[in-house]
């Protein structure tokens, strides 16, 4: 004779695992997704677009690219911008001729505060989706684990501030790699942003000031000294803005303090 009582608790719990278990799949492969994509975008950047964006693409389009400056200012600057944007979000060669093509078209400044408005939101984006992808999840284990790794999560939380201006100002690391680990270590949106803002001022400005005086080295035949940020005169005074961003750090440690 049928019961009235509706569904066993066998079938409940099997209807409730074949209706759920697909979102989390799904909803992670969304989340996924615009990381993916960059990651795609990069490798496929990195083999089409190198003869485009390089040097002597700069140099063969000169005098159009002048032209057109001179004669739509505005619409170029929001057009340099969008394609500074673009280079940075997805990885695409070509980021260090972006910045000299902002000093060459627009001067030390506002070259430089274009190059560096660009730069933030390109990598912000790189940022918002390796956190989405990954760094949630990845920020959640390392906060559950225990040992040395979570040591080494705690103390850079203990520091975000100074280490993120770390790696900004350090030539030595990649720009791409400097987006993506602060990712990985749940740092919040707004101190990535200030500190990448910041942070890239001093070399933007360098490479910035090189590429306003590329119409001298183009009338030369020449190319243009990007090793100049290691040149004493320049990396001494990066160096130094190094030591003022790592002093909180030694501080604490020499202190025994969490903070200052």
């Amino acid at each position: 004779m049928p019961s009235n009582d509706g569904p066993t608790p066998w079938k409940v719990i099997e209807m409730t695992d074949m209706t759920e278990t697909p979102t989390p799949q799904k909803g992670g492969l969304a989340k996924r997704l615009p990381l993916l994509v960059i990651l795609t975008a990069a490798v496929v950047g990195a083999f089409t677009l190198k003869d485009y964006l390089s040097f002597q693409a700069l140099a063969e389009n000169r005098e159009a690219l002048i032209a057109f400056r001179d004669a739509n200012y505005l619409l170029t600057v929001l057009a340099f911008m969008a394609a500074y944007v673009v280079i940075v979000a997805f990885s695409l060669p070509g980021a260090t001729i972006a910045t000299l093509t902002g000093g060459f078209l627009f001067a030390t400044f506002p070259g430089a505060l274009f190059n560096v408005t660009a730069a933030t939101m390109g990598a912000t984006a790189i940022f918002l989706a390796a956190r989405m992808g990954f760094g949630e999840s990845l920020g959640k284990k390392l906060e559950s684990s225990d040992g040395t790794i979570k040591k080494i999560k705690d103390g850079i939380d203990e520091n975000q501030w100074s280490m993120l201006f770390l790696i900004r100002l350090v030539p030595a690391v990649p720009f791409f790699i400097a987006n993506l680990l602060p990712s990985f270590l749940e740092v919040p949106l707004h101190r990535f942003v200030v500190s990448t803002f910041l942070g890239i001022i001093p070399g933007a400005v360098v490479y910035t000031s090189v590429g306003a005086g590329l119409g001298e080295v183009f009338a030369r035949g020449e190319t243009p000294n990007l090793g100049i940020i290691f040149e004493p005169h320049i990396l001494l005074p990066i160096l130094g803005l190094c030591a003022l961003a790592a002093l909180p750090i030694l501080l604490k440690a020499v202190r025994g303090k969490e903070g200052l």
